[in-house]
């Protein structure tokens, strides 16, 4: 762990702290923006699992507005032309999702942790990981993103041991490791996984 403290205390004091900064502005400013803005953002987020988030920003860019209104055989037609992996399934997903496209901002007004269980609970596709993603790309920054590839960071330093299932359970017990060494480091979790997805991509994304 000492190893990774020390990395991400490099990081946040160097010229990177200037771009995590501007993201994390980013982030808190579409938290403002209108009920439309906040459902997109939620349809990138249920894109991206098991995808990428550089294939999902590029989809979510041609996309648009179309993730309001397509009708769903529209939509899923449009991801496979885009080279979406499971466009049918994530079609039905999205086009179910915009019921809910009105209630996300008084979602917004919850705690974080009542604000992820009623994305789980309530918008087919999002997971823990998926349900985080969208908090802290509109403005939270007390939930962590946790995916394989932090799960490979914090094993590779001794944090954690490998989980076999990433169950609910599990995705807490990693969060709060997560915590407590985004306090040592002197930032959010919000924050820290901007820093620790340059770790290990060398890029700085949503």
């Amino acid at each position: 762990m000492d190893e990774l403290l020390c990395t991400a205390r490099e990081l946040r004091d160097g010229s990177l702290r200037k771009v995590v900064d501007q993201r994390m502005s980013e982030f808190e400013e579409l938290g403002n923006r209108g009920d439309n803005e906040l459902f997109k953002e939620l349809c990138f987020c249920i894109l991206t699992a098991n995808y990428t988030a550089e294939g999902g920003i590029r989809i979510q860019k041609a996309l648009g507005d179309g993730f309001l209104d397509l009708p769903k055989e529209t939509l899923s037609s449009r991801l496979r032309e885009l080279g979406y992996r499971f466009p049918n399934v994530r079609a039905d997903f999205i086009v179910k999702a915009r019921r809910q496209a009105g209630g996300l901002r008084s979602v917004l007004s919850m705690e974080p942790s009542q604000a992820r269980q009623w994305l789980v609970e309530n918008v087919r596709g999002l997971g823990m990981k998926e349900a985080s993603h969208f908090l802290r790309n509109v403005g939270f920054t007390d939930v962590a993103i946790v995916d394989f590839h932090i799960v490979d960071i914090l094993e590779r330093h001794g944090m954690i041991e490998r989980p076999k299932m990433l169950t609910p359970a599990r995705y807490l017990e990693i969060e709060e490791v997560l915590r407590g060494f985004a306090g040592k480091v002197g930032m959010s979790l919000g924050e820290l996984d901007l820093y620790l997805w340059y770790c290990e991509t060398g890029k700085v994304l949503k």
